[in-house]
């Protein structure tokens, strides 16, 4: 993003300085789901995002962020156990086979949410609303082609895929009856997820988060109904996600016949090349997705080469606790995109250090917290995800978490950090962050040390990549930090 890019709009001296906001506003005035006077289609500058109270904004905005998103982690959790305890080990082994297939498409998804709505915050904070509603158009459209595209190719030419995969010939019939489905699912899902982080940039907090939380309850319902009750097999839980979207999809689009709504969708769109400016924005978001699933590819290969599919397996329920610390730590940055990226635009420096100050405590507390669970209570985690008689798989699974649990420390920080860096719309060094932690780090350390040590031991691979990734992230940060925004602007 040049200099020529930004379009300053002039604040007052509580703007400027959060501290002096008066404090006696009530919650209904300073958090109203709205930035501000709507009437004329334009938000002002009364909107909490920009004046209201530090802790209670935050709150207001990580809270329904967080909820939703543990609403959809524990959808996934509970599609694992019911995978696992009801088709076994293998089946859950098939659907990890095909996650760096799919954060391929939501990392491209993900690219042009981001990039997306951190561009279009700052043109709310700027008040420009025909620019931000172009920018809201055409990451819909482009996310709904790119889906479909993605869901007849690889409809049509599934088995390359799964050797592309590499994926045991015992495990394709499983792959396939759950690929069939889930490939179609995917557009619905991937175009649901946009809409999700536009209608939370456009202030409708609640919204999305209803919107998330009702999804995920109706997936674990069928979950159930399907694969438990049915009989339906892992096809089962392709069909459970299917319809949850569905729904998903139907409560936000309430967002369009919503009065207080400040973006609207066009079809008909010019300046495309914007597109890929906004999306080399969020690239890293991309980064992070692709490159997870790169890692998993690496890690599905070395794990079977050293101990199987019950390696796998194992690691799948590992990696279940994974996506819990990092749904958590993307709930705060899905607030903090929105809090940075609109006070940018209105040039409100120091709440912007505020607020990033508030996410990074909140991550290190979640982080904590997370470690002393399995600390304390590992072996009823670890047994959630399978049948009473899968002895072997827990101690494996077990034995992972002794290996990986620091990084459950860092993680969130560096999520944070990338997110910040973002949201000021430095997407280099952002991209520096989430290359670093997610592929050049880790495909490196365990590709060193599977060669140099024994069992499991490579996977302290992953928590050294989180801690030295935290370091050049502190350094990143702190060369953008906001206090030096003002000046390089």
């Amino acid at each position: 993003m040049s200099d020529s890019d930004i379009y300053p709009v002039p604040l007052n001296d509580t703007l400027n300085n959060p501290l002096n906001a008066p404090q006696n506003d009530s919650l209904d005035s300073a958090l109203q789901g709205t930035t501000g006077d709507m009437s004329d289609g334009n938000p002002s500058h009364t909107s909490p995002v920009f004046t209201g109270p530090i802790l209670r904004t935050f709150f207001y905005y990580v809270i329904p962020s967080i909820v939703g998103l543990i609403a959809i982690t524990t959808a996934s959790l509970v599609d694992g156990v019911v995978v696992g305890n009801y088709l076994g080990p293998e089946a859950l082994a098939a659907i990890t086979l095909l996650i760096p297939y799919f954060t391929l498409l939501f990392g491209i998804a993900l690219m042009l949410a981001i990039g997306g709505s951190v561009r279009v915050g700052k043109y709310i904070g700027e008040q420009n609303i025909a620019a931000a509603s172009a920018m809201f158009s055409k990451s819909l459209i482009a996310t709904f082609v790119i889906s479909s595209v993605a869901a007849l190719i690889t409809s049509l030419a599934d088995d390359t895929l799964y050797r592309i995969l590499g994926a045991p010939e015992s495990l394709i019939p499983t792959l396939s009856a759950y690929f069939q489905v889930i490939t179609w699912v995917m557009v619905l899902q991937l175009v649901t997820m946009v809409l999700y982080y536009f209608v939370r940039a456009d202030d409708h907090p609640i919204l999305a988060t209803s919107a998330l939380i009702t999804g995920a309850v109706l997936n674990i319902l069928f979950d159930i109904l399907f694969i438990g009750y049915l009989d339906m097999g892992i096809a089962g839980a392709a069909y459970a996600t299917g319809i949850a979207q569905v729904i998903q999809l139907l409560i936000l689009g309430r967002y369009f016949i919503s009065p207080k709504k400040t973006l609207s969708f066009s079809l008909r769109q010019q300046q495309w090349r914007e597109l890929i400016h906004s999306a080399y924005n969020g690239v890293s978001e991309f980064i992070n997705e692709l490159s997870g699933g790169l890692i998993i590819f690496l890690l599905n290969w070395l794990l079977i080469s050293r101990m199987g599919v019950d390696g796998v397996a194992a690691f799948t329920i590992v990696n279940y606790l994974i996506f819990l610390s990092l749904m958590m730590a993307y709930g705060i940055a899905d607030a903090l995109h929105l809090l940075v990226s609109q006070n940018f635009g209105a040039q409100n420096h120091r709440r912007i250090q505020h607020f990033l100050m508030t996410s990074l405590c909140s991550v290190a507390l979640l982080g904590i917290g997370l470690v002393c669970l399995l600390t304390l209570a590992q072996t009823s985690v670890v047994h959630a995800f399978l049948d009473a008689d899968q002895t072997h798989i827990a101690e494996l699974s077990q034995t992972l978490i002794g290996f990986i649990w620091p990084l459950f420390l860092v993680n969130g920080a560096n999520i944070m950090l990338s997110c910040y860096l973002t949201a000021i719309h430095q997407p280099t060094p952002s991209a520096a962050v989430a290359l670093s932690r997610s592929l050049l780090l880790p495909g490196g350390l365990l590709l060193v040390l599977f060669w140099l040590l024994p069992g499991w031991s490579f996977l302290t691979a992953l928590p050294i990549a989180e801690w030295l990734t935290f370091l050049l992230a502190c350094v990143l940060c702190f060369r953008w930090r906001p206090s030096q925004l003002a000046r390089q602007r």
